[in-house]
């Protein structure tokens, strides 16, 4: 049995217009993911790759790129919610996006998702989601926004 919340239409995603959705479950970042995301961004700073050099910086241990940690939004969000009925999902937002904490080597980060907004547009479902990583251990989150999608329900 899934615990993931079901979106089949506009309705569904209604009942949760300024609530939050839920939560996923923690994924840890190692250093293998950060540098095979380096290696897939040409994104190699040392303060990513680096593990001997890190240590002496002022964060004592390498740090997942912002990007990478964006980049687990579609993952865990399709940790939180099960999408039905929908012919297409498209990404067509990012708004707001701010980096609080960096994310150590080896932390264990989730999703935090809320509906922050909706409308219908002939048909079309066009829902603000926000969207917070959370940090196992930290006060202040990896990053804080919303995206856009467009759910084209059947």
């Amino acid at each position: 049995m899934s615990d993931k919340i079901l979106i089949a239409s506009h309705a569904d995603v209604e009942r949760f217009d300024g609530r939050e959705v839920g939560r996923s479950p923690w994924k840890k970042i190692t250093q293998d993911t950060i540098n095979a995301f380096a290696d897939a961004t040409s994104d190699h700073q040392w303060i990513h790759v680096d593990p001997e050099r890190a240590a002496v910086s002022p964060f004592g241990a390498t740090i997942a790129h912002g990007f990478l940690t964006v980049s687990l939004l579609p993952a865990l969000l399709d940790e939180i919610i099960e999408v039905q009925n929908s012919e297409m999902t498209v990404n067509y937002a990012v708004e707001n996006l701010r980096f609080g904490t960096p994310v150590l080597v080896n932390s264990e980060v989730r999703l935090i998702l809320t509906v922050n907004g909706l409308r219908n547009l002939r048909g079309i479902t066009r829902v603000t989601l926000g969207v917070e990583m959370e940090i196992k251990g930290e006060k202040r989150p990896a990053y804080k926004g919303n995206i856009i999608l467009l759910y084209h329900f059947k």
